[in-house]
Order: structure tokens, then sequence, then C-alpha cells
């Protein structure tokens, strides 16, 4: 298995706040933008998440893991016993996806994102736009 991203997401009260604070002080780009999530850095360089409540799951990750294959990861988790906290779904805005809890109680989002998933829309200083 292949592991092609890794994120750190923090939880934050506005995503709009922090994202302008990422934006203006570090000088990063909004990559992705859904309103209760967003992702600044490069499209291909390291990024940081921040969210506020994830839009399906009971609980927040603190780490985004994008791997080559989420389907046989998630069967692994399932055959070393560990805790799935998000069942393995299929997201409307394009990616498959589990939540998994590691031994340091951490919540791990484990996701690939669909071969032909639509662009996502995100907002910057000229509106919005099409990233991706």
């Amino acid at each position: 298995m292949q592991l092609n991203r890794a994120v750190p997401v923090l939880s934050v009260p506005d995503v709009a706040r922090a994202v302008a604070v990422f934006r203006d002080v570090l000088g990063l780009d909004v990559v992705m933008d859904l309103g209760w999530v967003a992702t600044l850095g490069a499209p291909e360089g390291p990024q940081i998440s921040v969210m506020h409540e994830d839009a399906t799951a009971a609980c927040n990750p603190d780490l985004s893991l994008d791997v080559d294959d989420v389907d046989l990861a998630h069967e692994r988790a399932l055959e070393l016993g560990l805790e799935i906290v998000h069942p393995l779904t299929t997201e409307p805005w394009g990616v498959r996806r589990f939540f998994v809890r590691d031994e340091g109680g951490n919540v791990v989002n484990v996701l690939s994102h669909a071969q032909a998933a639509a662009p996502v829309a995100v907002e910057d200083e000229g509106g919005l736009r099409a990233a991706g």
C-alpha cells in the first residue's frame, strides 16, 4: 500500500477565520474549501486542514492519510481489531474513507480519492474558482 499524502487536521471554531489566518500570516493557498473543512498549502506539497465539525462523522479526525487502497486499509484495520469510529463510506465530495482510533487515542481519517471526482469550488480573493 502506498501513502500518497498525510495532512494534519486542526479542529477550529471558525473555518473562515482559520483560513484567513493561515493565508495571511503564512501565505498558504486554499486548495479545497467545503465550508466546514478547508485545506491549505500546495496542491502537491505540504498541507494542513482546518475543520469545524465533520459533515458525516460523529467526531473530527486529527490526521488524514490518503492511501492508494482504502478498502485494503479498512480490511487490515478490522483484522487487527482496531476501533473504527466512522464506517467505510463513499462521501458525496469524492472520497471513500473511514476513521480509525489509534492506540494513542488519535482519530485518523484514512481515505482514497475517487478517480473521477468533480472539481471542488474554493474561494480566494478573486471569488469562487475550481480547484484540483
